[in-house]
């Protein structure tokens, strides 16, 4: 009996560890399939939209893939147009600038000029190393956007999920000043970003759990929630802590900035899981006296904005462009 016991708990365990796996391989393949799949449709290629696209640009010199970025823009362009630092999405475990075509060629057809960056991924490479990736890619368009066309007084920075974490890490790095070396590169440059759209967030990595126990969630949600933190936050304990792996933590605390903030875009479906963090940052960033145009689409999951067909989502973009057109303008 006990022997069987034993083997009843090994055979659980070891289905459970096959279905997170599983889990997460389905996950990397349908949202890969999904966005190659529409990049072959007509209205995906980028010369229909008046926007040429320069590929695989190094912005760190390692020669490693994850150090590459795209730069989306205009055919056509007179004046030096605004700048945005897309940072794509897919729990800081997945997925790339090349999955995220669609965010740079949304902003593009709209007179900026978009650097789409790739960054390391966890769990081969876990907190820090993506905040130290884009804060990098950050410090090499301030250097560089004038010659794509870009105006880098005024830059937005943007992204979804764990791309919209990495947002708020970089911004928070512009305008705290912070110890670790990557974000006190940032702050020493002395140019904060003039918004930040951080869609659909996950602002707060630590004990993720939490989502769980507000609403029911499906075993697939959960598992990949774990995944996420685990896969993020497993290396060795860093030693600055986790204030910019958990950058909402530090915008509820009582720690000051030493710049303004910049104003903040944070749009969320009311289905999405995770949604209580963009609730949390709304209410943080007003105790903090910043602006914060949260907006809630109603009956909208996870990362809607991305599927351009839905109405929720071309409402989405309309506002996202009002934002950086107010955030940009000169004058």
């Amino acid at each position: 009996m006990e022997r069987s016991a034993q083997t009843g708990r090994r055979l659980r365990v070891l289905g459970e560890r096959l279905r997170r796996r599983l889990g997460g391989v389905t996950s990397r393949a349908f949202f890969e399939g999904l966005a190659g799949a529409a990049r072959l449709h007509p209205a995906a290629r980028p010369e229909r939209h008046g926007v040429e696209v320069l590929r695989d640009i190094p912005y760190r010199s390692t020669g490693r893939p994850e150090h590459l970025l795209d730069v989306y823009r205009p055919r056509e362009r007179t004046a030096p147009l605004p700048v945005i630092l897309h940072i794509h999405g897919g729990g800081f475990r997945i997925l790339s600038k090349d999955t995220h075509w669609v965010m740079g060629l949304a902003f593009a057809r709209r007179d900026a000029v978009v650097f789409n960056v790739s960054y390391r991924l966890a769990p081969e490479h876990p907190f820090p190393a993506a905040v130290d990736d884009v804060c990098a890619a950050y410090e090499w368009v301030l250097d560089h956007a004038a010659e794509f066309g870009g105006d880098p007084s005024r830059i937005v920075v943007a992204g979804e999920s764990a791309g919209a974490n990495l947002t708020t890490s970089v911004v928070l790095a512009t305008t705290f000043e912070r110890p670790e070396p990557y974000a006190r590169r940032v702050f020493e440059r002395g140019v904060v970003p003039v918004g930040a759209m951080p869609f659909c967030g996950l602002l707060h990595v630590s004990e993720i759990a939490r989502f769980a126990q507000r609403r029911p969630l499906s075993p697939w949600v959960t598992d990949r929630m774990d995944e996420i933190e685990r896969g993020y936050l497993g290396g060795d304990p860093p030693e600055h802590g986790l204030d910019l792996a958990n950058p909402l933590v530090l915008l509820e605390s009582e720690v000051e900035p030493r710049r303004p903030l910049p104003p903040f875009f944070a749009p969320v479906g009311t289905k999405d899981p995770i949604l209580d963090d963009t609730r949390r940052l709304e209410r943080a960033l007003a105790r903090r006296g910043v602006a914060c145009e949260t907006t809630y689409y109603p009956g909208e999951p996870h990362a809607f904005h991305a599927f351009v067909f839905r109405e929720n989502a071309r409402r989405c973009w309309a506002d996202a462009y009002r934002f950086v057109e107010r955030c940009t303008s000169v004058g």
